[in-house]
């Protein structure tokens, strides 16, 4: 029981620094997207819609200069797609549990349950694609550490937006900034209420050891 507890709170712990864009495991370095610099404030940038505007009740938005407000989006962007990602792999692993092909269908209960029952392999193949991933995302988002001051560590380079990884497989994202500025707030929004959900699922699960299709069918 306590491996298994053990293994939950390392793949969260994994799982939330990830992206949805998982980079390849070769030597070359990923391509820095050419854009043009614009000035990262609380004033222009994305996800603050009326009446509320930007939702910052602590005050760190309006505390921090540009570099770490920059820093402050990239997180919150890279944990709303993993958000994302989990609301749906919810949805998904409970409504195959116990009749996939994978595993001869041995993963069963809850989807919070689920990756301690994995076997090993899918382990390692996890971790080796988050870090293939986040080393991808380092390249293309942050300057090099040799180039970074001692008192500012985590420097993003000043032509990158925050989330822009160059990932975009279908073409959705637009030419037009307006048209770009808006699809940015749509996900900041869809990453939120993600967060949220995602958050109420496992509580929800770890209160009374029932799926959420469970719930939905009761």
């Amino acid at each position: 029981i306590l491996i298994n507890k053990m293994k939950f709170a390392v793949a969260c712990a994994l799982l939330t620094s990830s992206v949805s864009a998982f980079g390849s495991f070769g030597t070359k370095k990923a391509a820095v997207p050419k854009v043009v610099k614009t000035v990262f404030s609380v004033d222009t940038i994305p996800g603050a819609l009326d009446p509320v505007g930007l939702f910052d009740p602590a005050g760190f938005a309006a505390k921090a200069d540009e570099a770490t407000l920059k820093r402050y989006r990239e997180a919150e962007l890279t944990h709303g797609r993993v958000a994302m990602l989990a609301v749906v792999g919810f949805f998904a692993g409970e409504a195959v549990e116990g009749t996939s092909f994978l595993w001869d269908a041995s993963v069963t209960g809850p989807a919070i349950g689920h990756l301690a029952q994995v076997p090993n392999l899918f382990w390692a193949l996890l971790v080796s694609a988050i870090g293939a991933s986040e080393q991808r995302r380092a390249e293309i988002g942050w300057v090099e550490p040799k180039d970074v001051p001692f008192d500012k560590p985590g420097l993003l380079r000043d032509s990158y937006i925050p989330g822009n990884l160059g990932f975009d497989p279908l073409g959705l994202k637009p030419t037009d900034p307006e048209e770009f500025f808006l699809l940015q707030t749509k996900e900041l929004q869809n990453g939120r209420l993600a967060m949220l959900a995602a958050a109420g699922f496992l509580a929800q699960e770890l209160v009374d050891g029932k799926g959420i299709l469970e719930h939905f069918s009761s």
